[in-house]
């Protein structure tokens, strides 16, 4: 007889014990972690580069400083999640970056700045892998897409209200004191994840008996249905680094990145400049691209796990944004209407996430899906720093920020047309029920990494950012 779960009346995902502590915990954890990744963008446009005295160079390369940190840890991160303690990783990784993140405003020279901002980088890039590791413990694929894509969403809405907020503390106050003031929850809150996060649903009291026996049921019927390690954990990497999909995908994740963060760590930047408005109403300016995404993105994944398909959810988002930056280019001098067109491009940059990873997931061989989406991330930090650096040097040039947002758009189309070539599996599972929702034995072969003997499983979804 199968085991259902207190939740089988109807209730779905909210209905789950695990839902309604876990996720709020995933989500403000990685808030925090967005938070003092991108507020650097902020305090660049409201002074610290002119008290600074940094050029446009320097500024450039402090900013993508933190992407190289974040580039080497991506994959160390994952194995350790799921050998050793997502939960202590997660932890105490918060715990440092709020520290570092203290430290910023702190310093006064750029080679000081860049230091942090590496070792920031290289703090956060763990997180991310072990939240999705750690996710996959207490959630079963049909839930791991919607658990992975409320992870996500962090993302957007913590750059919303981080640029009202940050561009009125430095009204009011300055830089320096906004990063000491953003870095501190992060500390503490670090410390309160040692008691709010466990890694496996045997440790934790508040979980129901009964829907404790049915996350059993179903993790087993999973583990049943995958296929067996093919290797060692270096051969499965290696069979992740030789698959066409997951390389192309990697190429592709490579440039969405290089335009994503020019279009985050800048955007402050050209707001302040084409608006001719101080830091704090720049500030809510830069906010309103962020509120348009996060509502795109939530719409687009629902609308992509109701028909199975991914990359037809992917490629057109990445297209009309890439149109929009160079609709943004040429417009000019005229304000509104390039604000206008930032908008859309920062919500079709940003709609495409929930489904892109869960491709990822179903192009790896099997067994690798958590190497492939390491691997893809890791590429895409790549972009991250190429993006942030360049984008920064030729607004320092005689291109200006039309040079810049060509630059970006550019990325953009080049993202989209590989995104456009990548061949999906036809029988791609789109599935977001919960334990709740069905039967332990009628669970579709997963497509992601195997499930170990501890429960831990692999990515069904991730973003970068």
């Amino acid at each position: 007889m199968t085991v259902t779960s207190s939740s089988a009346s109807g209730s779905g995902f909210w209905g789950s014990a695990r839902a309604r502590h876990l996720i709020p915990v995933a989500f403000l954890t990685y808030s925090l972690a967005y938070l003092d990744k991108s507020n650097y963008a902020i305090a660049s446009a409201g002074g610290m580069a002119e008290e600074l005295r940094l050029s446009a160079n320097a500024d450039a390369l402090i900013a993508a400083s933190f992407f190289l940190g974040y580039f080497l840890f991506q994959i160390p991160g994952t194995i350790y999640a799921e050998q050793r303690s997502a939960r202590r990783l997660v932890a105490w990784s918060t715990v440092t970056w709020g520290c570092l993140a203290v430290v910023q405003g702190l310093l006064s020279s750029p080679a000081q700045l860049i230091a942090v901002r590496f070792a920031l980088g290289v703090v956060e890039g763990a997180v991310l892998p072990s939240m999705v590791m750690l996710l996959g413990r207490w959630f079963t694929r049909r839930e791991r897409g919607r658990a992975n894509t409320l992870l996500i969403l962090g993302n957007p809405v913590t750059v919303m209200w981080l640029s009202a907020f940050s561009g009125w503390l430095i009204s009011v106050s300055d830089w320096r004191v906004m990063f000491i003031a953003e870095g501190v929850p992060s500390v503490l809150w670090g410390l309160l994840c040692l008691r709010l996060i466990k890694d496996r649903p045997e440790e934790v009291g508040w979980l129901g008996e009964h829907e404790r026996r049915a996350l059993r049921a179903d993790l087993a019927a999973e583990r049943a249905a995958a296929p067996p390690p093919a290797g060692s954990l270096r051969e499965e990497y290696g069979r992740a680094l030789r698959s066409r999909g997951v390389l192309l995908m990697g190429a592709q994740y490579f440039f969405w990145s290089f335009g994503m963060y020019g279009f985050v760590f800048w955007l402050p930047a050209l707001v302040k400049k084409g608006s001719g408005e101080g830091i704090g109403a720049t500030g809510l300016l830069t906010a309103v691209p962020y509120a348009f995404a996060a509502v795109a993105m939530l719409v687009n994944s629902r609308l992509s796990d109701r028909g199975g398909r991914r990359a037809s959810a992917v490629w057109p988002w990445l297209l009309a944004g890439g149109l929009a930056l160079f609709g943004s280019w040429a417009a000019g001098s005229a304000f509104p209407l390039a604000f206008a067109l930032l908008v859309v491009a920062g919500l079709c940059l940003y709609a495409p996430y929930g489904p892109y990873f869960a491709l990822v997931s179903a192009l790896a061989p099997p067994g690798v899906a958590g190497a492939a989406v390491a691997l893809v991330n890791s590429l895409g930090a790549l972009g991250s720093f190429a993006g942030t650096y360049l984008v920064g040097w030729v607004r320092g040039t005689s291109l200006g920020d039309g040079g810049a947002l060509a630059l970006m758009a550019g990325c953009a189309l080049v993202s989209a047309a590989l995104m456009a070539a990548v061949r999906e599996p036809a029988a791609a599972f789109a599935g977001t029920g919960t334990v709740s929702g069905a039967r332990a034995g009628s669970l579709p072969p997963p497509r992601g990494r195997t499930v170990t003997p501890t429960g831990a499983t692999g990515a069904e979804g991730e973003a970068a950012p």
